[in-house]
């Protein structure tokens, strides 16, 4: 161990001098001599790798104090980055000198240079002369050279990755948490470089063994900003990977919607539409656990507005976009009901998941009877009902506008006396919060003026009903 110290040391020395010779002189000569030495530097580079990751960035400064000028003039070298894995290799030792949690300004200091060279290392806007003399003796115009180093060393990257995923258990052939770790670092200022995609949509469908996350979380942030901000396209299956890798995410999607919606002047149903489909959280949201946390922030965006009718109107232009890109995923669900509904009765959940427009006209008053039945006896009948309570299974029916549209109609256009089963549901969708008598009164006010609520629109028009008293501060949810 001491003798390989001392060897690198010497190593080091002789490297320091051959770079600064190097870097001094563009000869024909020093290219030569660069190119004759490619194979011996990339060997010295990946046993400098070995020692720098046992060592911390202070230990690396207190023994190589020179370190960060070897690293940059190799780094501006564009033979040696041209050459083989001596690239990779060169942002494995970078990353090294990166302090996770920077105690200076100093050490901050540090990473900013750190991250510049990172930069630098895979930007294709620096077309220095040397390349040139080296990409026309290969025959390629410099403008195309570095755009395809990148791409190949990224589709490289990206394919090990994937091997990596599906090497699963086998330890011989997958990558250390700490390289998977290092390479989500490098990343993070290279996110929105078009090129880089491959590479971070294979990062976040790699899943490791460990017991805790290894990417870094500054890569997570630094790939759900740019999907918000549109500076990214990622596949629908790398996205749902980053919202489940990283809970903080898909809290941020979430309230990115609620400012989009909120700053925006006049926002019609069709216009929320849009709004939702953009996001991205109604497919993501075909995975359970996705859907779960959105439905809760829902949930709490209702409570903190007193029930305000925007925000049940998203919720149901929600729940709308998706059961569409859950159709379109898979006619069939690849999850059980119970899975997006936990605290609800699975059959009332596949009852109110049709769409009432695919229910025949002559077909309707049975099936608002069945839901009002399964309602009653979740709300009243605790021993059979769900264990949220009422509200539970209120939150749950304010999902799907049009049975309540349908209610409406059925109610408007009955020249009889109103079916006691579609009074209970209007009752129920306007005051959740009430007991047994409270309701038996409110369906009776309803019979003695069933036109008193006359915004209820047609069933078939794109409108939810007027919103529903909400319980003010004291009743939960």
């Amino acid at each position: 161990m001491a003798q390989e110290s001392v060897d690198l040391s010497c190593d080091y020395q002789f490297w320091m001098q051959k770079l600064s010779v190097w870097d001094q002189a563009s000869t024909l000569g020093t290219q030569q001599d660069t190119c004759v030495h490619l194979a011996r530097f990339q060997e010295f580079l990946r046993k400098m790798y070995e020692a720098l990751k046992e060592m911390d960035s202070n230990t690396i400064f207190e023994r190589f104090p020179t370190i960060d000028q070897l690293l940059a003039k190799a780094c501006w070298n564009p033979f040696i980055l041209a050459y083989d894995e001596s690239q990779k290799i060169l942002i494995w030792c970078l990353c090294c000198l990166i302090n996770k949690e920077p105690q200076n300004s100093r050490q901050s200091k540090l990473n900013s240079w750190v991250q510049g060279v990172l930069s630098h290392i895979l930007s294709a806007l620096r077309f220095d002369k040397e390349v040139a003399l080296f990409t026309q003796g290969l025959g390629y115009a410099p403008i195309d050279y570095y755009p395809g180093l990148l791409k190949n060393m990224v589709l490289s990257l990206a394919s090990e990755l994937r091997e990596n995923h599906l090497n699963g258990f086998n330890t011989q052939r997958r990558m250390t948490p700490e390289r998977l770790a290092s390479l989500s670092r490098v990343c993070v200022p290279l996110i929105t470089l078009p090129d880089v995609d491959p590479l971070v949509e294979a990062l976040l469908v790699c899943h490791g063994h460990e017991p805790q996350e290894i990417l870094q979380p500054e890569f997570f942030e630094a790939v759900n900003e740019a999907i918000l901000l549109k500076k990214i396209s990622l596949p629908m299956s790398a996205v749902v990977c980053l919202w489940l890798r990283h809970l903080p995410s898909l809290e941020k999607a979430m309230l990115h919607l609620f400012e989009k919606l909120i700053s925006s002047e006049r926002n019609c149903l069709r216009r929320i539409e849009c709004f939702i489909k953009d996001s991205s959280l109604p497919q993501a949201a075909c995975h359970p656990a996705i859907f779960r946390v959105v439905d809760e922030m829902f949930r709490c965006a209702l409570l903190e507005t007193d029930g305000a009718p925007e925000i049940i109107a998203t919720i149901q232009v929600f729940m709308q976009c998706f059961l569409e890109a859950l159709e379109k995923e898979n006619k069939q669900l690849r999850f059980a009901l119970k899975t997006y509904f936990p605290y609800t009765s699975p059959s009332l959940a596949m009852v109110l998941l049709q769409d009432p427009q695919d229910v025949p006209r002559g077909c309707w008053l049975q099936t608002l009877k069945h839901i009002s039945e399964l309602l009653r006896e979740a709300v009243e009948d605790q021993t059979h009902g769900s264990r949220g309570g009422p509200l539970e299974s209120w939150f749950l029916f304010i999902h799907f506008g049009g049975w309540a549209e349908m209610v409406a109609e059925q109610l408007l256009r009955s020249a009889a006396e109103p079916p006691a089963a579609l009074l209970w549901l209007l009752a129920f969708y306007y005051s959740p919060h009430d007991g047994r008598q409270q309701r038996a009164q409110t369906m009776m006010a309803y019979v003695v003026a069933p036109c008193r609520r006359g915004n209820l629109q047609p069933c078939g028009q794109r409108h939810s009903p007027a919103p529903p008293r909400w319980p003010k501060t004291g009743h939960h949810m």
